[in-house]
């Protein structure tokens, strides 16, 4: 979940969702609550880590932790050398999710139907809209955390691309190698306060409307395929912390060649592998479940 959250354009949600811990993730988050206080206050300790499924939560955060921390410089670097086949991995990735995620999916009716076209234009939309410029001040620091951690549990949407819609990306991801700890800091609790908080809302829809919830988590996902199309027009640049010319908009073009390249087969084999791992990880997860 760590490195995909790093790609702007891939979700950790979807990493979750795959893998068969979503549903557990959103209800561990979402048993922060009064009664936790409450067997807090009384010192029950073991009964409140027990009551937030303490050892999940730590060892899902401690290796996004550790991922983010160890593999934003490697990601970045085959971003930029190797775009293509990168972008085609998690192109295949997300294809494979979205089909297997559909299947979760007990009765397709309008409303679902609906949730899943619905989700699938505003993701759409996400990916083409334009990045802003917007203020270093802590206040939207914490603002911008509270929004993309909220993207970044929903399978399909990106939180690190929100955060390059909001002029933050490049500013949170040098403050964490610069180790700027006062915004890190700022940033960190807004991520705290939005997970909190839009656990709960995921939380009763997967109780109360489970189909439509899926059909909606999946149509996110599709949506999302425009920003992790492999070939890119780059309509615009930007210059990063490093003084480095980067993508900052583009639009999905079609290869120049399919008969004469031959990093168009490359990039479709890789394609093929990442839409191969995602069903290799559905078979091993209800051999498990069985």
């Amino acid at each position: 979940m760590g490195a995909a959250d790093v790609v702007p354009g891939v979700s950790g949600g979807t990493i979750a969702l795959i893998s068969g811990i979503y549903e557990e993730l959103i209800n561990s988050l979402k048993s922060v609550n009064k009664e936790l206080l409450q067997k807090i206050i009384k010192g029950n300790v073991s009964g409140a880590w027990a009551h937030i499924n303490g050892n999940f939560l730590v060892a899902l955060f401690l290796g996004i932790g550790i991922s983010i921390v160890s593999l934003s410089k490697v990601i970045t670097y085959l971003l930029e050398v190797y775009p293509v086949f990168i972008w085609s991995f998690f192109f295949g990735l997300i294809v494979a999710s979205a089909l297997v995620i559909s299947q979760q999916v007990t009765k397709w009716d309008i409303k679902s139907f609906s949730g899943l076209v619905l989700s699938a234009l505003v993701a759409y939309f996400v990916t083409i809209a334009s990045p802003a410029e917007t203020s270093d001040a802590l206040w939207f620091v914490f603002l911008s955390g509270t929004i993309a951690i909220c993207a970044m549990i929903l399978p399909g949407i990106s939180g690190s691309f929100i955060l390059l819609l909001l002029g933050k990306y490049n500013y949170i991801l040098s403050s964490i190698t610069e180790l700027n700890f006062k915004v890190i800091l700022t940033f960190g609790l807004g991520c705290i306060v939005g997970l909190l908080s839009f656990s709960h809302v995921l939380s009763w829809m997967f109780k109360r409307f489970h189909n439509l919830t899926i059909a909606t988590l999946t149509g996110f996902m599709i949506g999302s395929l425009n920003k992790v199309w492999p070939w890119k027009n780059v309509l615009e640049w930007r210059t990063n912390s490093h003084g480095k010319s980067v993508p900052f908009i583009d639009e999905s073009v079609l290869p120049a060649d399919f008969s004469g390249d031959p990093q168009i087969f490359a990039a479709i084999a890789i394609a093929v592998v990442g839409f191969a791992l995602i069903l290799l990880l559905e078979r091993l997860g209800n051999q498990k479940a069985n």
